[in-house]
């Protein structure tokens, strides 16, 4: 009897023995991932990571879930919780940011603009996906707009808006942001030759201007100072992106500088990764809210390709064909891996042709302008304001005839 009871304990502390049908699926596509970051080389610093998280989250009962309190990946995922990891992000990405293509020409602005249409495309989208679905429960405002959010193709700016508006559903914000940013060179190239002509294509784009030292010092300043002053919702985000910008700038912290392009971003990036495959447990991932925000996801970011390609056409016709609409796709700000897909679909139908430098104009006006969309999103609906009694209550009417925290 003692044996017996001994071999059941024992069998019952296998994690084999709980292993779900979901809990497997989970794992599968964990593996795929992983198959498309090694063996693809799709952005395999962000796949690699995510896809070994999803695997550690999903084996029973190890506890490696960012959902469970205590554990390991537990403690990597306050920072993303308590927002500290996206702000970093940025501080990286500004001191790895060459803001001269931007400041050199800023009309490629414009692209970056049209880049947004993917962000407010999938967040109406959002709120009417109930009434086409009907079983489906309707995503309130702050739900829809972090899901609008990943059409800006920036997992820090969607992770930082998904935080305050709606934290509930950040595993799947952030898996689909940080998935759809790796799969740039899948899913942006047909939509360009789609959207573009061959003529268009080969086109060869004059040298950009010459910037002084000066310029590229006062820039982020002055941009600090204008955009906080109008939306201080972005002020984390922006503040942290100029601040990278001037430590590169400046040319008097270099030992910073190369800390933060390297060691230091490397360090965060492993650390969100992982974090963010931790959330992807079986009971968050595998819902048709999910697989809806996944498609609404995609959406998003497919509609910020095509406004960006729009925008660049415009600006070629405008420009008398001196402006290569390829670089349209840039427009969402998939900092660098969109400008990598600019100049390598350009290369392909002219070998002499080099979009890379062009493309980062509209990247990074493309990423200000999502931290400034995301910060008008904050401020307009971090406040849950009663669409009955109008005041600020914390419930609001959900168009059933009751209510819920955050509805609409």
């Amino acid at each position: 009897m003692y044996a017996y009871e001994a071999i059941s304990v024992f069998v019952d502390g296998l994690g084999l023995a709980h292993l779900s049908l979901d809990r497997a699926i989970m794992i599968l596509i964990a593996i795929g991932l992983l198959y498309l970051g090694i063996v693809k080389k799709f952005e395999p610093l962000l796949l690699v990571p995510i896809g070994f998280g999803m695997v550690m989250a999903n084996l029973p009962l190890a506890g490696l879930s960012a959902h469970d309190e205590g554990g390991l990946l537990w403690f990597f995922y306050q920072g993303i919780t308590m927002v500290i990891f996206p702000p970093l992000i940025f501080l990286c990405i500004g001191a790895l940011t060459d803001f001269g293509p931007l400041i050199a020409n800023p009309k490629s602005a414009l692209i970056g603009i049209g880049g947004q249409l993917g962000i407010f495309t999938a967040f109406m989208l959002a709120l009417g996906v109930s009434r086409i679905m009907p079983g489906l429960d309707p995503f309130s405002l702050q739900e829809a707009a972090a899901i609008g959010i990943i059409g800006s193709s920036d997992g820090p700016t969607a992770i930082f808006l998904t935080v305050t508006l709606a934290r509930d559903i950040l595993p799947i914000i952030a898996v689909s942001a940080y998935s759809y940013m790796a799969l740039v060179p899948v899913i942006q190239p047909p939509i360009m030759r789609l959207m573009t002509t061959p003529e268009e294509r080969v086109v060869v784009m004059p040298e950009p201007k010459a910037i002084t030292q000066r310029q590229k010092i006062l820039f982020p300043i002055w941009m600090t100072i204008i955009i906080v002053l109008i939306v201080p919702a972005a002020g984390a985000l922006l503040g942290m992106l100029m601040l990278g910008n001037l430590i590169r700038e400046c040319g008097v912290v270099e030992r910073y500088t190369r800390t933060l392009q390297n060691d230091f971003l490397n360090v965060l990036t492993l650390l969100l990764a992982l974090a963010i495959g931790a959330t992807s447990t079986a009971d968050a991932i595998l819902n048709l809210r999910t697989i809806v925000v996944i498609l609404l996801g995609l959406l998003a970011f497919a509609f910020g390709t095509v406004g960006g390609v729009g925008i660049a056409k415009i600006l070629y016709r405008t420009s008398g064909g001196k402006v290569n609409p390829l670089i349209g796709n840039a427009g969402v700000s998939a900092m660098p891996m969109a400008a990598r897909v600019s100049q390598k679909v350009g290369q392909e139908y002219n070998p002499h042709n080099h979009l890379l430098m062009h493309a980062m104009g509209p990247i990074v006006s493309s990423t200000i302008g999502s931290a400034i969309v995301a910060g008008l999103f904050i401020a307009f609906l971090s406040a849950d304001v009663c669409n009955v009694c109008g005041t600020v209550c914390g419930f609001v009417c959900n168009g059933y005839g009751g209510y819920r925290y955050g509805g609409y």
